[in-house]
């Protein structure tokens, strides 16, 4: 945990970063009137802790994780930890929203979850945050975020997505109240599989959506990579939760409500 101050000068921010996952995660928690750095310090144990419990079960890296050893037949589904089944639970539900555009169960080598575990586990590492007396926290996973609160008590967060063509560069900016996730092959190139045809393929080049739940949000804009404007329309279906696509050649796209910043909503009309 990164803390220039002592405990008597109460910092407003504090910022850790945790190696986990195959990635970095960070940790902003803010608290306009202070946060004490040992109080929080075991919420923040908490919540690293979930991160590493996920990683140590359902990480395809590791072979003897929980996970590979399922997906080599060494294990039944009844002999493994119990937050796999709650995982391929949330899984068929996000396969089914997604109208079996997001499928762990069509990647080569038997089930993968990882595609939905990233978010649900970040989620997880949040709700350890929810009673540590604070204005706002984000836990980012790789550039999919899940938050509460913000800045300062009645202020939201505002985060950008990434222009895929300039990657140093910002497309948009958006009011975040809750999770968002972003996928496309702009930054680790073509990894992502479509189900219906098992080839690496993209519909377009960024896919984000937003919503209460990361688990759910990643999920949903794996498929909308994928899926590209089917999959748009299903989201625009589903309650709490909005998407937005850049497609190859630059066009926008997005479902009613997505929370754009004002300036980038007054840019876009």
């Amino acid at each position: 945990m990164n803390t220039s101050t002592g405990e008597r000068s109460r910092p407003t921010t504090i910022h850790h970063r945790e190696q986990v996952m195959g990635t970095i995660v960070t940790f902003d928690v803010y608290r306009e009137a202070g946060i004490s750095p040992t109080e929080f310090l075991a919420h923040l144990a908490r919540a690293v802790n979930a991160l590493h419990r996920a990683d140590k079960i359902f990480s395809t890296w590791k072979a003897e994780s929980p996970v590979s050893r399922l997906r080599r037949g060494e294990i039944t589904l009844g002999e493994a930890p119990a937050e796999v089944l709650e995982v391929l639970t949330l899984c068929r539900t996000a396969r089914d929203l997604s109208g079996g555009w997001f499928d762990p169960w069509a990647i080569e080598g038997g089930v993968d979850p990882t595609g939905y575990v990233k978010g649900w586990a970040a989620q997880l590492a949040l709700e350890e945050l929810r009673d540590a007396d604070l204005d706002g926290a984000m836990v980012n996973a790789a550039g999919d975020i899940a938050s509460f609160g913000g800045p300062v008590a009645g202020q939201p967060f505002r985060v950008g997505i990434v222009n895929p063509d300039a990657t140093t560069e910002l497309a948009c900016a958006v009011e975040l109240r809750g999770a968002i996730a972003t996928s496309g092959a702009y930054e680790r190139g073509e990894h992502l599989v479509n189900p219906h045809t098992g080839e690496l393929d993209t519909s377009v080049a960024s896919s984000s959506v937003t919503g209460p739940d990361l688990g759910v949000a990643d999920a949903l804009a794996t498929a909308l990579a994928v899926g590209g404007d089917e999959v748009l329309s299903l989201i625009e279906d589903i309650a709490d939760y909005e998407a937005f696509t850049i497609s190859h050649d630059g066009q926008w796209k997005w479902t009613a409500r997505f929370p754009f910043a004002r300036t980038t909503a007054t840019a876009a009309s």
